[in-house]
C-alpha cells in the first residue's frame, strides 16, 4: 500500500508524521493508494480542497491530532496496524457546495465548501437579505447576525452551534440555518433537497455589508451569493468500522 503522509503544524501531528513516514516512507502524493492525515478537521478540509483543485480521485484517511476531529479516526497506538485499518475502512462519498458571489464592485467569485456556506454581517447592524430557493422568492426580508447552508457531512460543525438540525450523511438533504434571526422572530430554518439552489440577495448593501464564507474562503461586501451542491465533484473520507461517519453523526443527535 502506497501512503502519502500529510501533518498540521503541532507538535504532536509532527511527531506522528516522523514516525509513520520511518515506518512506511513517503510516496509522491500523485503515486499514493491513500492519503493520509495527520491533524485536525481544519487539516483533513484542506487536504480535501486541495484534491479538487488537483482533480484527484485518491482516498483520503484522517488520524485525529486535533481537537474535535469528526471528519477523522482515533490514534493509532502502533504504527505496525495502520495498512489493517485502511484497508478494512468504509467509504464515504462527499460533494461540496458551490458559491458564486457578486460583490457590490461588480466583481464576481467562485469557491467552495465541504461544510458550509455561511453569510454574516460585517458591522454592529444586522443585515437584511432577501431569499430566493430555484428562483422561487420564499422569504421578502430575513434581519439577523447572518444565515448559512450546511452539508450533511458540515451539518455537526458551526450548523450544530447555530442550533440548526443534525443531518444523517445519506440524507440527499442540504440544512439552511439562520444565525440570531430577529425577523423572522420565530423562523428556524429549513431542510431542503440537494439539488436546491439558494440565492441571497443583500438588502441596504451599503449601511449593511454582509460577507460570505465557504469553509475557510472569505469574500467580503456581497451583493448576491448563489448556493448548491455540486455532484461533478466529490471526494472520498476512509473511517474505521467502528467509527464511521454515518454512526458518528447518529451518535451525536443523543449526545447530553
Amino acid at each position: 500500500m502506497k501512503l502519502h503522509f500529510l501533518h498540521a503544524d503541532s507538535p504532536p501531528a509532527e511527531k506522528a508524521f516522523k514516525k509513520l513516514t520511518g515506518r512506511y516512507g513517503q510516496n509522491p502524493r500523485e503515486d499514493a493508494d491513500t492519503i493520509v492525515v495527520l491533524g485536525g478537521d481544519g487539516t483533513i478540509l484542506e487536504t480535501l480542497h486541495e484534491g479538487i483543485k488537483r482533480a484527484e480521485n485518491t482516498p483520503v484517511y484522517g488520524l485525529n491530532y486535533g481537537s474535535l476531529g469528526f471528519l477523522l479516526n482515533p490514534q493509532t497506538d502502533s504504527v505496525g496496524d495502520l495498512p489493517e485499518r485502511i484497508a478494512a475502512s468504509s467509504q464515504v462519498t462527499i460533494h461540496p457546495l458551490r458559491m458564486n458571489c457578486t460583490c457590490v464592485d461588480g466583481q464576481n467569485h467562485d469557491a467552495i465548501a465541504f461544510n458550509e456556506v455561511s453569510l454574516m454581517r460585517e458591522r454592529r447592524q444586522a443585515a437584511k437579505i432577501e431569499l430566493y430557493i430555484n428562483d422561487v422568492k420564499r422569504m421578502e426580508e430575513l434581519v439577523c447576525d447572518g444565515v448559512m447552508v450546511a452539508t450533511p457531512a458540515g451539518s455537526t460543525a458551526y450548523n450544530l452551534s447555530a442550533h440548526g438540525p443534525i443531518l444523517p450523511i445519506d440524507a440527499n438533504v442540504l440544512t439552511l440555518t439562520p444565525i440570531s434571526a430577529f425577523r423572522p422572530r420565530r423562523w428556524r430554518g429549513a431542510v431542503l433537497p440537494e439539488k436546491a439552489c439558494f440565492t441571497f440577495k443583500i438588502l441596504e448593501q451599503d449601511k449593511r455589508p454582509v460577507s460570505a464564507t465557504a469553509d475557510f474562503t472569505e469574500i467580503r461586501e456581497v451583493s448576491e451569493v448563489k448556493v448548491w451542491q455540486s455532484k461533478d465533484l466529490s471526494k472520498t473520507l476512509l473511517f474505521d468500522p467502528d467509527h464511521n461517519l454515518e454512526e458518528r453523526i447518529l451518535r451525536e443527535q443523543f449526545a447530553s
